[in-house]
């Protein structure tokens, strides 16, 4: 499969509260974080969520702080039992975007010492 991403990925364990916005439930979704860039995130879900729709989220980063996003999505994969997704960011702030790309850097630095 040809790679199309505009920014690395990173491995991040992390969970992930998610509620749609154009909807008026509040139901909240948890997910479990795979990966995330500057630009989107991954992440698998039990639940099949829509594609195209855009959902608001609460992502904890590696310093244990919270990040708010909308995350609009534009894949979805079946994988065994549950459902892996791939979410852009939309309209995040750039001090959020810069936070990722620091854990990027910081991560392939330490990732470089390894080996």
């Amino acid at each position: 499969m040809e790679e199309r991403r505009r920014s690395k990925r990173t491995d991040l364990h992390s969970r992930l509260l998610v509620k749609r916005i154009d909807t008026s439930g509040q139901e909240e979704i948890g997910v479990d974080v795979k990966n995330v860039s500057k630009t989107g995130i991954g992440f698998y879900c039990n639940e099949i969520l829509d594609m195209g729709a855009v959902y608001e989220a609460y992502l904890t980063i590696w310093t244990k702080e919270v990040i708010h996003a909308f995350i609009e999505i534009v894949r979805i994969e079946k994988v065994e039992d549950t459902y892996e997704f791939g979410g852009l960011f939309i309209g995040m702030p750039e001090i959020d975007l810069q936070r990722i790309d620091v854990y990027n850097a910081v991560n392939d630095a330490e990732n470089y010492n390894d080996k």
